[in-house]
């Protein structure tokens, strides 16, 4: 870098500034109508800033925020609006920023990880992350399938606009974050930003609006979604483009895509954060007509690997010593034995020999229990020193639900 870069922590002040040039690095403008939205969510004191001559030439935002684990919420830093002017690009600005927001959430102590979403997958590797978690984008032509049956006795569904049943919305997904690993909580005021409703922000369709599934017990799923009115030469040819789905019971899943896939002059369905496990496949009667593509959606970065390893439950029992390397902090390199006992783990130094070798970006991937110890040493990421020791880590990290993540921070 040159005497003229200066990195430095954000104020409020910054924030019209800091706006245009995220947007500006995404390649978009920032739009009149929602051009304070952004604020609602916005922690300038652990934002990183790159300036040059006073303007800002790159950016790091670090929001506060928990995320669901196997078998717990842990408290990690959700690393978000991540971009270096096109200006300024090969001067050591994005290693910078990137440091000085790890080094920041490393000094807490209370933050065990970082995660973020990754515009470009080939940028965050080399800091340590692991890819862990994918997604899969749905394209369903109504037309060629659907769901069969019928609602439960007892069953039934209600539309409204979102901010209308918003209590009942968020209630169904805080019971949802102790089942889902990669889920985030929403704290102050994330629930109203992200239920914000700017024509903007529509692109052509609807206001949004939210569907219940309630039965005796109350309302036991939800599906946020938009509708478009389309029309082919042939007629009728709508789309509905959910933004969220969350069910607690296999039959509130199913009558929410019930639903989804029948509503009347619509042709097409599209969900870009199914989980890789979702049943929905095996419940249309036509899966070909169910197009799913898979991209990688959460990357993890250990911090401390002690906090982080026990912080999280797991699936089977496990002695092993994993020889940990990370070239950015040195109290996490060396070795460390993992002794799981029921569904908790402990954690400590140890000078016995390793039974796997790994980096702390392989630990990243494996950490939310939806990458495979197997498939990470299949690809030569994870050094087995001790025949069996993959094998028994995967079953450990394992979990009966993969992690998803409903919402790009």
């Amino acid at each position: 870098m040159t005497n003229d870069l200066v990195l430095r922590t954000a104020t409020d002040d910054d924030y019209a500034e800091l706006e245009a040039h995220i947007h500006g690095a995404f390649l978009d403008d920032v739009e009149e109508e929602t051009a304070e939205l952004n604020r609602l969510v916005y922690e300038p004191e652990r934002a990183q800033l790159m300036t040059d001559a006073g303007r800002i030439v790159g950016s790091g935002l670090v929001i506060t925020r928990d995320l669901a684990v196997p078998g717990g919420v842990v408290p990690a830093a959700h690393v978000t609006g991540v971009g270096v002017a096109s200006t300024h690009r090969r001067r050591g600005v994005l290693t910078a920023l990137m440091n000085a927001m790890l080094t920041e959430a490393h000094g807490r102590g209370t933050e065990p990880f970082a995660v973020l979403w990754a515009s470009e997958g080939a940028i965050y590797g080399r800091y340590g992350y692991g890819l862990a978690s994918w997604r899969v984008s749905y394209e369903i032509a109504t037309a060629q399938t659907s769901v069969g049956g019928a609602l439960p006795d007892g069953a039934r569904l209600r539309l409204a606009a979102t901010g209308d049943v918003l209590d009942e919305i968020v209630a169904v997904y805080d019971r949802a974050l102790s089942e889902r690993p990669g889920l985030s909580t929403r704290p102050g005021n994330w629930w109203k930003y992200l239920t914000q409703d700017p024509k903007e922000w529509r692109h052509g369709m609807t206001a949004e609006r939210t569907v219940l599934y309630e039965d005796d017990g109350g309302v036991r799923g939800y599906a946020r979604h938009r509708l478009k009115n389309n029309w082919s030469a042939s007629g009728p040819d709508g789309e509905v483009r959910v933004t969220e789905l969350l069910a607690e019971t296999p039959e509130a899943h199913a009558a929410l895509w019930r639903y989804l896939t029948s509503i009347d002059l619509v042709r097409t369905v599209k969900y870009t954060h199914g989980p890789i496990d979702d049943p929905l496949p095996h419940l249309v009667d036509n899966p070909d007509g169910l197009v799913g593509t898979a991209g990688g959606s959460l990357w993890v970065r250990i911090l401390d690997v002690a906090g982080a390893l026990t912080a999280r439950q797991y699936a089977a029992p496990a002695d092993v010593v994993l020889e940990v390397t990370d070239a950015s902090f040195t109290g996490n390199a060396g070795r460390w034995r993992l002794t799981v006992d029921g569904a908790k783990a402990d954690v400590t130094r140890t000078d016995d020999d390793a039974d796997l070798a790994l980096d702390i970006k392989a630990l990243g991937s494996l950490y939310l229990g939806g990458v495979s110890a197997g498939t990470l040493a299949a690809g030569g990421l994870i050094t087995e020193r001790r025949p069996g020791a993959v094998a028994q880590v995967s079953a450990a990290f394992g979990w009966h639900r993969v992690p998803v993540s409903v919402e790009v921070f």
